[in-house]
């Protein structure tokens, strides 16, 4: 069974290669190359720049809290209390 299962193996092995090699002699396997090697480049640059994209969005959130924290109305502050001396009284003269 195990050499059943090897030759089986190599005869697929065998048919792939053969495909693959047929493949990349059609006429317009060049071409198609090309374009997905230009895809994976396009896609590698489009990750690229969502990466800096998450970073500005990120900074973005921390400078909206800070604006949010400054623009918020602060509590009015009683003034300290003092301790009121009454003047003195002063008798009318007449």
């Amino acid at each position: 069974m195990a050499d059943g299962n090897k030759d089986l193996v190599a005869r697929l092995t065998d048919l792939s290669e053969g495909a693959i090699q047929r493949l990349s002699e059609a006429p317009g396997a060049e071409r198609a190359l090309q374009a997905l090697k230009s895809l994976a480049d396009k896609v590698d640059e489009l990750q690229r720049r969502t990466r800096g994209v998450e970073e500005l969005e990120k900074r973005l959130t921390a400078l909206e809290k800070r604006v949010d924290a400054m623009a918020k109305p602060k509590p009015a502050r009683k003034p300290a209390s003092r301790a009121r001396t009454k003047p003195a009284s002063t008798a009318k003269k007449t």
